[in-house]
């Protein structure tokens, strides 16, 4: 009888092959156009970490991962969250040769929040162009299947290798990720994961990460008796990271709770905006107010009162409150992400985080003010900025193709040796082309 083969390794054999990387990318290529995988097609946990991504909603082609932390806000996180004491452990077994082994080692949250993204500088400065950066977060319902995401997702240590990944984007790149655990609880704490080329995928690379995961525990465990030797208290729960609400380039609105992502409704979705707007002036709204900032013309605030009291009732009384209708703790935003780095002038990075328009298909009247104010702001800052780069990647929005103003700066700014000139001159060609409206 041939030796069972570990399914949670990539390559037992340590080496791809041409064909083994054509026979994933057609696997890959049947289940997202909707066609059913033949059994053996890929090793099972991939398959199902595929279905389940794909029952997700993510798009196997679509934006980065989004950046939930950033600068003080993940300082605090991380400083305070369980693994930070344990770093130096896997900085000593995993980062200090990363570089010579061409490799990036990150640590996550539970939430597949990178928390810690270090090792070879290089290959992080092109990781860095997937958003796979400190603060971003690539659990598996939003990044796919990836090697920290589907580790977390099965909690248990798993290697992806390139074309097993759900979004094409990060086919190049191959993994090695397994979870952390509390040695006293069992709670899980994260994910330690190693992201390189190929070679990343082999099984002795999975067994270093293994073993770096033993090692880390073996530390918490003795800091958790040095502390109750010393009397001292134990290091209290980490506070949960605040619900994070996602409008930008979305239809409906995701919510996502420490219990996992919620897809609202339209409604809801327009709702939970305008009470995160309010208080981000400090304020609630009464049923009168959030009548007249969804509907168009009159509408009896019995039918909002309604709809909130379907709203708390799915989000939870803790996080809305009423008399007046209010958020009762802190909600983070795409939308206040944007704002904020364009208030101290970073405008590439608010380009990031901005896949499109807030709630596009939105007509209530407080959504489509928030909405034109969010859209000039960033325009505003991009025209100012004179960067072509950041010009052209603004152009490509669905709301500013037919900004004139754009392309004409589009072409003022570009060398006269780019070949990107003559895209926008097209452009301006084509939109002085189209009559105007008598």
């Amino acid at each position: 009888m041939p030796p069972a083969v570990n399914p949670w390794l990539a390559l037992p054999g340590g080496r791809p092959g041409p064909a083994h990387t054509r026979r994933l990318r057609a696997a890959h290529e049947r289940l997202v156009t909707g066609s059913d995988l033949p059994e053996g097609a890929v090793r099972s946990v991939v398959r199902d970490s595929w279905r389940r991504s794909l029952g997700s909603g993510v798009d196997p082609d679509g934006l980065f991962p989004p950046v939930d932390l950033l600068d003080d806000d993940l300082l605090a996180y991380r400083a305070a969250h369980p693994l930070a004491p344990v770093m130096p452990v896997i900085r000593r077994l995993l980062v200090e040769d990363a570089e010579a082994d061409q490799m990036i080692v990150a640590v996550t949250d539970a939430g597949g929040r990178m928390l810690w993204v270090e090792g070879d500088a290089a290959l992080r400065s092109r990781a860095a162009g997937m958003h796979f950066v400190e603060g971003a977060r690539w659990s598996e319902d939003v990044a796919g299947t990836n090697a920290p995401g589907t580790a977390l997702a099965v909690d248990h240590a798993v290697q992806i290798y390139g074309s097993e990944h759900y979004r094409r984007p990060v086919q190049p790149w191959s993994c090695s990720a397994a979870p952390v655990h509390d040695p006293v609880s069992g709670l899980l704490l994260g994910a330690i994961d190693v992201t390189g080329g190929d070679h990343v995928a082999s099984p002795h690379v999975l067994t270093l990460v293994r073993a770096t995961v033993a090692a880390v525990e073996s530390e918490l465990r003795w800091l958790h008796r040095e502390q109750l030797a010393s009397g001292r208290r134990p290091v209290a729960p980490l506070r949960p990271l605040a619900p994070r609400l996602d409008v930008l380039g979305r239809e409906r609105a995701r919510l996502v709770l420490p219990s996992g992502p919620v897809e609202l409704s339209l409604r809801h979705s327009e709702l939970l905006l305008l009470l995160a707007e309010a208080a981000v002036a400090g304020e609630g709204r009464s049923a009168t107010q959030l009548s007249a900032e969804c509907h168009r013309g009159d509408a009896a605030p019995v039918t909002v009162r309604a709809e909130l009291s379907r709203l708390r009732r799915l989000v939870g009384a803790d996080l809305v409150g009423s008399r007046p209708y209010r958020l009762l703790g802190r909600l983070d935003t795409d939308l206040e992400q944007v704002r904020r780095l364009l208030a101290r002038g970073d405008v590439g990075p608010a380009l990031d985080r901005y896949p499109g328009a807030v709630l596009p298909a939105s007509r209530a009247p407080g959504v489509v003010a928030a909405r034109e104010r969010a859209g000039a702001l960033l325009r505003q800052a991009v025209l100012r900025s004179r960067r072509p780069e950041l010009l052209l990647r603004y152009a490509r929005l669905p709301e500013a193709r037919d900004d004139v103003a754009v392309w004409q700066a589009c072409l003022e700014w570009l060398p006269p040796s780019s070949p990107r000139r003559a895209t926008a001159a097209a452009n301006l060609l084509r939109l002085r082309r189209v009559p105007r409206p008598r």
